[in-house]
């Protein structure tokens, strides 16, 4: 069946992974990549495949209502897959009011341009909305998130994710909008921002800068290769019960300076340093307000419904991500320049 998509934050670190998995395995799909490129945005991420000639682009903010239905209007997708969001805890902080505007408005624009094209005739159609496990809170020492875990934020970004959900619920309830949730965990692998754990230390790493710990290190989270979340994202789009959600985790749970001891372990090794060196560089900074303790997710759903499983342990996909940095400083070092690094001096001074 041919379809056209569009995604939603197609040049972003986990968006340009789904339109690469979905140019490349659906060559009769019309693939549309919606992004409007802000500094987290960039289309070096799709250098690969952005000549294939299943794969369009339109530089669009979704918070421009009239703008979203024009692309819309356009293409007339038989599918979107929303991934475009603000999306790090520490900037929500500092300006809250950019995550509400494309957070939530954002969202409820692409639903109201969807509900406008498809006029109520949703055979074939699919809306497939991206969120985050931080929507349900923490947990204490024990315990998993599950699809029914109510939902508790206690930052600026996870609340406005929680409303995007509530939103992309409340069309499905009430105008029969055909839709389907993912919640993931904390994605890591290539093409990752470098404002984010796992990219900042390897950059650091490379030049033998601090690596800045929140805290005591103790903060826990599970880790999801972005590979194998964009997978999911496949298979939940495809084959998910409409008006269902799915847990997306990577079933390991790490500490964050276990994670950044063997970050530090696994690139001695590949640097040619002595054993130790790197982890010299962990330097722990003033904790972030509403910083909590622990996620961790219960992924068995989409495991026993839809056959997902995570194809690499985290040491293998840490090790393929290093790898992935290493080979393309490149990009690393456009990316770390300018506005980033104005961010950097101020967020971890």
């Amino acid at each position: 069946m041919q379809q056209t998509i569009i995604i939603t934050g197609g040049a972003g670190f986990i968006g340009s992974h789904v339109v690469r998995e979905f140019v490349t395995k659906y060559p009769e799909y019309t693939i549309v990549n919606l992004d409007a490129l802000t500094y987290a945005g960039n289309l070096e991420n799709l250098k690969d495949i952005d000549q294939l000639p299943n794969y369009y682009f339109e530089k669009t903010d979704i918070c421009d209502a009239a703008a979203v239905l024009e692309v819309f209007k356009k293409y007339q997708p038989t599918g979107v897959i929303h991934l475009a969001a603000e999306s790090h805890v520490d900037r929500s902080i500092t300006d809250p009011s950019a995550f509400v505007m494309t957070n939530v408005i954002g969202t409820v624009n692409l639903l109201n341009a969807s509900r406008e094209i498809w006029k109520d005739h949703f055979e074939g159609k699919r809306f497939h909305h991206v969120s985050t496990d931080e929507v349900f809170g923490a947990l204490g020492s024990e315990g998993f998130f599950t699809e029914d875990t109510k939902y508790d934020p206690h930052s600026p970004y996870s609340a406005s994710k929680a409303a995007s959900d509530h939103f992309v619920r409340a069309y499905h309830d009430t105008y029969g909008l055909p839709v389907v949730l993912t919640n993931c965990s904390n994605n890591y692998g290539p093409n990752h921002f470098p404002e984010k754990l796992i990219p900042l230390c390897i950059h650091n790493i490379i030049n033998k800068k601090p690596l800045p710990i929140y805290g005591d290190g103790k903060y826990t989270r599970d880790w999801l290769f972005v590979i194998d979340h964009a997978k999911a994202i496949d298979l939940v789009f495809h084959k998910g019960k409409n008006g269902d959600s799915y847990n997306v985790g990577g079933f390991n749970e790490w500490q964050n300076i276990d994670l950044v001891k063997e970050l530090c372990k696994q690139m001695d090794a590949k640097l040619g340093r002595e054993p130790g060196t790197s982890a010299q560089l962990i330097t722990f900074v003033k904790d972030r307000p509403g910083h909590d303790l622990r996620y961790a997710i219960d992924a068995h759903k989409i495991n026993q419904e839809l056959g997902w499983y995570p194809s690499v342990t985290f040491e293998q996909g840490l090790s393929k991500t290093i790898d992935w940095f290493m080979d393309n400083q490149e990009w690393l070092n456009n990316v770390t320049s300018g506005d980033y690094q104005k961010y950097y001096e101020v967020q971890y001074k």
